[in-house]
């Protein structure tokens, strides 16, 4: 085991090599340690959260990753304009670059974070996997050796016995990885990693596992100063994955006894010392789950560097990891020996992405036009629900850069009362402007399966036909979302909120409105005739302005009444069953939210069409944020009810505008390829008389 002394010294300016949240969350930290902070950024994130945050921000160069944020010199002479002493990596970009570590030394800059040897050590997978067996860590069964002979390779693969994983050695993010299940697969897998590794990491070199049918990962977050001392702060479990990227996390990992617990954690500890490492690092485990609690563990790779999933280990522990790396950074040691470090609770961290599950995941952009968490309406303890975001609303989330928007953090005393916490916490988080896969979130948290801990790195694809299956409204959504309309048009005075006030009809409005309602996955939602395919009719009628509404849907009749309850929140009452939820109107979508799920429908008022004479009839507005993609008529054209005017794609769909009524359309306010907001009036119909 090498035994490395980390001389650093104090400092009074922190500079923040990073963007977005994590670069917010080290600054807040910092901030409370007294030290002045200092931001970088490119010209698309001039603007943005973490600059505005900071003390002073420096530009590095153009919106680009590899102009700015990736460019060792320029980081370092933004240190040097500061008079940063240190500089914070964050994670991802420079975080574990070596190279970059070593130019910090030579300016005489501290890093925080391990020496660049560490980071080297635990770069080169293959490198990594012999140091381990050294350290009498425990590996996969696999082949991690330097002969690359196809032929080698082969035969070790037959040893080993099928499934096999193939990975690349200078790998990582699931790039030049794969499954291979028989011998036949194997020279067709082994050519293609080599590619994609090619591509990623100009090498080559592979690896093979032994590919466990069953496993968890789990990870231990280890902490080691330059004094020697080094200690475990317990594990997290991260199986539940998408393409070998994590979704949900949580601490402590469910169903591990105290032995396999400190048996994990002793051999993270073995592994960060045998490569001399100082600060926090993770080092990352694949546990075999068909063995029930004490199964067996097999090291998978070291992260050097802060993870993403450390508040779940700050929850559990009570401790200030960004703190614990400052001060090892300035040369003191470690805050607490192992003996005093305890488990307190349970805690769950959900990945906020600018991302559409319901289109391949695809990063979605745009501005957000609310950014927002309604603890007060949904009940929720402040002290037991965190967000760490680098986002605010009015930002503006680009193409440029990973699209994680935020992490939603909560505590319980127990697991159960965690995932019951962390489920109400997503319901009150409002994002509108950009589409999100914070209902995606729900879904996973509230499967039966994850809430049974039958977790494994396969959960999402085990699961898919239940997580993507198509939407089935029942009466009671369709009901919610048509008061929520008819409070709406109910209303004197236009609103955020449909439901904060309750003034009355118009004078000229009538008893009875109808509303037509359909799921916003259909193109032309907002303008289908009410017996279009997929639309349901609401018919509402109301005695007095104070009354409860009288709901007909399909032949059933509820009385139903909406009040207002703190923030967010409702109390929606149908026939006597009183529930309380956050709606919310997002455009001509309404938008419902409890702990077990999210209803979106879009909502459009039918009566008056039918009377040919409202005042809706003279616009078309547009439903959300998007752009026009064509139009379809000129001005002045007679058209027919229901006749296509023009496209806009709006939540990465195409939603095709269609007239009201027999008339025409007398002006387009828009032309293709403008981009338009939600509520903005498309254009102006004529109907005839």
């Amino acid at each position: 085991m090498s035994q490395t002394t980390h001389h650093t010294k104090r400092f009074d300016t922190l500079l923040v090599a990073n963007r977005g949240e994590i670069a917010c969350r080290v600054m807040r930290t910092a901030r409370a340690m007294g030290l002045r902070t200092v931001a970088v950024y490119s010209d698309a994130d001039a603007n943005a959260r973490h600059v505005r945050e900071a003390d002073e921000a420096i530009r590095l160069g153009p919106a680009a990753a590899r102009e700015s944020y990736l460019k060792v010199e320029a980081v370092v002479e933004a240190a040097r304009r500061s008079g940063a002493g240190a500089i914070h990596p964050g994670y991802g970009f420079l975080s574990e670059n070596g190279a970059f570590v070593e130019a910090l030394d030579q300016a005489g800059i501290v890093f925080v974070g391990p020496p660049a040897s560490a980071i080297a050590a635990m770069g080169d997978k293959s490198a990594a996997k012999s140091r381990m067996a050294h350290a009498g860590v425990p590996l996969v069964p696999g082949y991690h050796g330097d002969d690359q002979d196809d032929a080698l390779l082969k035969a070790e693969a037959d040893k080993i016995g099928y499934p096999v994983l193939l990975k690349a050695s200078a790998g990582g993010g699931g790039k030049g990885m794969r499954v291979v299940e028989s011998a036949a697969g194997f020279q067709a897998a082994l050519d293609g990693c080599r590619r994609e590794s090619q591509a990623a990491f100009g090498d080559q070199r592979m690896l093979i596992e032994k590919y466990l049918t069953q496993p968890r990962h789990v990870e231990v977050q280890v902490f080691c100063d330059s004094h020697g001392n080094g200690v475990y702060l317990f594990e997290r479990d991260c199986s539940v994955q998408r393409r070998h990227q994590k979704v949900l996390e949580e601490a402590p990992a469910p169903g591990m006894s105290e032995g396999l617990r400190r048996e994990m954690g002793e051999a993270a500890v073995r592994a960060a010392r045998e490569i001399g490492y100082v600060g926090a690092g993770t080092v990352e485990f694949l546990l075999d789950s068909s063995q029930g609690q004490d199964g067996a563990f097999y090291f998978m790779e070291m992260n050097t560097r802060l993870q993403v999933e450390h508040p779940v280990t700050e929850m559990i522990t009570g401790q200030d990891l960004v703190e614990w790396q400052l001060r090892v950074a300035m040369g003191e040691r470690l805050p607490l020996a192992q003996d005093e470090l305890t488990i307190t609770g349970h805690s769950f961290e959900a990945r906020l992405y600018a991302e559409d599950p319901e289109q391949d995941f695809l990063p979605a952009t745009g501005t957000l036009t609310r950014f927002a968490m309604d603890l007060e309406g949904a009940g929720l303890d402040p002290e037991r629900v965190r967000l760490d975001s680098g986002v605010e609303t009015g930002d503006a989330v680009s193409m440029h850069y990973d699209p994680m928007l935020a992490k939603l953090i909560v505590f319980g005393d127990d697991r159960a009362q965690a995932l019951a916490t962390l489920n109400r916490a997503l319901a009150a988080l409002d994002v509108q402007g950009v589409v999100t896969n914070r209902a995606f979130l729900q879904r996973l948290a509230t499967h039966t399966a994850f809430r049974d801990a039958e977790l494994d790195t396969r959960f999402i694809e085990k699961h898919e036909e239940t997580l993507f299956a198509p939407r089935r409204y029942s009466v009671e959504e369709y009901a919610g979302a048509a008061l929520v309309g008819l409070n709406q048009l109910s209303r004197e005075c236009e609103s955020d909120s449909p439901w904060d006030r309750h003034d009355g009809f118009r004078v000229n409005a009538p008893h009875t409105i109808r509303i037509a309602l359909c799921p916003p996955t259909q193109n032309q939602a907002h303008t289908q005739s009410p017996d279009a395919e997929g639309v349901v009719v609401v018919e509402g009628t109301r005695a007095d302005n104070a009354g409860p509404w009288h709901l007909t849907i399909g032949g059933e009749t509820l009385t139903a009444r909406l009040d207002p309850l703190a923030g967010d929140a409702v109390a929606m009452t149908l026939d006597g069953h009183r529930r309380r939820l956050q709606a919310r109107r997002d455009g001509n979508v309404v938008v419902m939210v409890d702990p077990r799920g999210e209803t979106r429908l879009f909502w459009r008022r039918i009566d008056a069409i039918d009377h040919g004479h409202h005042e809706a009839e003279s616009t078309l507005t547009a439903p959300m944020h998007g752009t026009v993609v064509a139009l379809l008529v000129e001005a002045g054209t007679r058209v027919e009810k229901g006749m296509p005017l023009m496209v806009m794609e709006a939540m990465k769909m195409e939603h095709t505008m269609s007239a009201p009524a027999d008339g025409h359309v007398a002006s387009f306010h828009f032309a293709a390829g403008d981009t338009v907001g939600q509520g903005d009036v498309l254009l102006e119909f004529a109907p005839e008389e």
